[in-house]
């Protein structure tokens, strides 16, 4: 009997299965906002410096901070300066008025707020005659330099980035309208077993619906992989091979081919696994990883191409992905984002089986993780409640109500 791999080894190995085959697919340019949630391809450097001038950080007065002493000084009120506007050079002796972003005069270093001012106001436009009191004042105080956010040719984002709205919209400031991403995988994914049914047929003896295909589906549509699905296989391992092999580069190739393939059920140990069967001569291997649910995996190439099995039962299905595919595309893609891990502490007591990673669902609330349904991977009902995955090490066989535990946020 093999002894099961680790959590760790295990993603590691489907990491590096990922590694190699996509570091040949390549980019494509897109507009922004068609980028949202896709990996950048290349180091993007800054074509322009942020703020490209210098300006003011307040609603207040610009002026040359050597021409207020530490009494303060009274100065002629010069042309206000809106923000969008190129101003005038500053004479000495004068204030200049100017608003929030605006660009800052040459021979001004210094920003007065106005409710410093005496008049606290700014005064009427066309007001040729009008003076303020200013205070002291230090030279650079409320002055955004130019290129403080960013200078031009730095690095503004590493290839891998993930591009969500804080990165397009630096994108945006720099005045870029599309950007090169990575070009998505694109995965097969396969059903497999003579009991279950598309969602809507009629439901016969001993059958039952697929919920696999959307469930995983929908999660990797999520994490950027461009899906294809081939229907439900029943447990004909020939016939899986023939719907594989459709996808595979090679003479009388039908699709399109793809760049990893992923089936559900049929990796474990029992009569009847037509995974199994069909990856009879294929650089496959099944084994158990240390970890419930989802103990049973397939890894390995299917004529070359990536391939992962995971458990058929629905929880199962989600937690493979959850623990494995989704943290690989994470560090080898860029995208998408890992879960988010925090601390939160048990409801109530909980066991765990010795030697095994337990992976429970929860809802997380104020802190605290409540479970949802047990530790079995049917309760599909009991995963449409939870908002985490909650994750006790094989090291822990109980804890007690207030503990703390690791919690991955769905």
């Amino acid at each position: 009997m093999s002894v099961p791999r680790s959590v760790a080894a295990h993603r590691g190995a489907v990491m590096e299965l990922l590694r190699s085959q996509t570091a040949g697919k390549g980019a494509e340019e897109l507009p922004l906002l068609q980028a949202l949630g896709r990996a950048l391809a290349v180091d993007q450097h800054a074509p322009l410096s942020l703020p490209p001038f210098a300006n003011s950080q307040m609603d207040g007065f610009a002026v040359a901070s050597a021409d207020i002493p530490e009494a303060g000084a009274q100065l002629r009120v010069a042309p206000p300066v809106p923000a969008g506007a190129e101003p005038q050079p500053l004479e000495r002796g004068f204030a200049v008025p100017i608003m929030t972003g605006a660009m800052m005069p040459d021979g001004a270093d210094a920003v007065v707020p106005v409710e410093k001012a005496v008049p606290a106001t700014f005064p009427a436009p066309g007001d040729r005659n009008a003076v303020v009191r200013l205070p002291p004042v230090t030279a650079g105080t409320f002055v955004r330099d130019a290129g403080s956010d960013i200078a031009e040719g730095a690095l503004a984002l590493a290839a891998g980035t993930h591009l969500g709205p804080a990165q397009l919209g630096l994108l945006a400031a720099l005045g870029l309208t599309s950007v090169k991403v990575r070009k998505p995988l694109q995965v097969l994914l396969v059903t497999t077993g003579d009991e279950v049914v598309e969602p809507g047929a009629a439901l016969g003896a001993g059958k039952i619906y697929d919920s696999n295909g959307t469930l995983l589906e929908a999660s990797m549509r999520q994490a950027g992989l461009a899906v294809v699905r081939t229907g439900i296989s029943d447990d004909d391992p020939a016939a899986l091979r023939e719907a594989l092999l459709k996808h595979v580069p090679r003479p009388g190739a039908t699709r399109e081919p793809v760049d990893l393939f992923v089936t559900t059920g049929g990796v474990s140990k029992g009569a009847y696994e037509v995974v199994r069967q069909a990856m009879a001569g294929e650089d496959v291997d099944f084994l158990p990883v240390a970890m419930q649910p989802g103990g049973p995996q397939g890894i390995g190439r299917f004529q070359g191409i990536p391939f992962l099995g995971f458990p058929g039962n629905p929880v199962s299905c989600l937690v493979s992905f959850e623990m494995f595919l989704r943290p690989a595309l994470s560090a080898v893609l860029g995208t998408p984002q890992p879960r988010q891990a925090q601390r939160a502490r048990l409801a109530a007591p909980l066991t765990s089986p010795e030697g095994k990673h337990q992976v429970r669902r929860g809802s997380v609330a104020e802190g605290i993780v409540r479970m949802e349904g047990g530790p079995g991977s049917h309760l599909v009902h009991a995963l449409a409640r939870s908002n985490a995955l909650v994750q006790i090490p094989g090291d822990v066989t109980e804890l007690p109500e207030g503990a703390e535990v690791e919690v991955w946020m769905l």
